[in-house]
């Protein structure tokens, strides 16, 4: 893979990283008693034009 795809892509992570953590930040501080409390969390991600749908999942501990 070229230098450019690289770059692209890490970029595009990083954009992902930075705004998916700043609006689950906002979530929690916007919903009551999350305290304790353990949410199912899920990131579908597709790409137009290829054939890809990549799903992640986890657990997010409430602050």
């Amino acid at each position: 893979m070229s230098d450019d795809f690289n770059m692209s892509m890490r970029k595009f992570l990083k954009q992902v990283g930075v705004t998916s953590q700043q609006a689950i930040e906002e979530a929690m501080r916007s919903t009551e008693n999350t305290q304790g409390k353990t949410f199912d969390a899920k990131v579908v991600l597709t790409i137009d034009g290829v054939e890809l749908k990549h799903v992640v999942t986890g657990k997010i501990e409430g602050p």
